[in-house]
């Protein structure tokens, strides 16, 4: 007699396989993709005075009038600011190691709410169950586990400085470095 095929392991095979129509249970929109991606360019050129959304567009293969949309939540968030004229651009306000991921995508996609019973914005709207429901702790955690994650990464663990344009200034470029000039 052969032995009896053990159900969980098929239906772990079935799930594996299963063919998904969604992006997942907690996901970001192109707000936070394209912003991150924005935002990891503006890393790049640090320290390099301001960046054309549309060098930047160009480079990312992404549409110039969505940045420009991006770019006024970010500001308005204290991350970027803006020149005008024709050297204009945008450019971070504090160094990438100073910009945490966390700000990034609450500035573009909200609140961290994987359920609107576990959103990290006090002011958020909260369910009629949230003082008795069961599975609350779950949605908690798995927000506490996005916002840590978030909040430990900052612009620059994306665009480390090996990676950053080098400054035209040779002076400039030792102080990026790190190194020190001979004595």
């Amino acid at each position: 007699m052969s032995p009896r095929p053990d159900p969980t392991s098929k239906r772990s095979i079935k799930l594996a396989t299963r063919t998904y129509h969604s992006t997942g249970a907690v996901s970001f929109s192109t707000k936070g993709e394209y912003g991150v991606r924005l935002m990891a360019q503006l890393a790049q050129r640090h320290g390099h005075g301001p960046a054309s959304l549309t060098d930047i567009a160009e480079q990312e293969d992404l549409p110039r009038a969505y940045l420009e949309q991006l770019v006024i939540s970010l500001r308005d968030a204290e991350l970027v600011q803006s020149t005008r004229g024709a050297h204009g651009g945008y450019e971070l306000t504090r160094p990438p190691e100073q910009i945490h991921m966390s700000e990034v995508l609450r500035a573009l996609e909200g609140p961290i709410a994987p359920m609107m019973c576990a959103s990290d914005d006090p002011t958020h709207n909260t369910c009629a169950r949230t003082g008795y429901c069961t599975v609350n702790f779950l949605w908690i955690r798995v927000r506490d586990a996005i916002s840590g994650a978030l909040e430990s990464m900052t612009l620059a663990d994306l665009v480390p400085a090996s990676a950053r344009l080098m400054p035209a200034d040779p002076s400039q470029q030792i102080r990026t470095q790190g190194a020190h000039q001979p004595t």
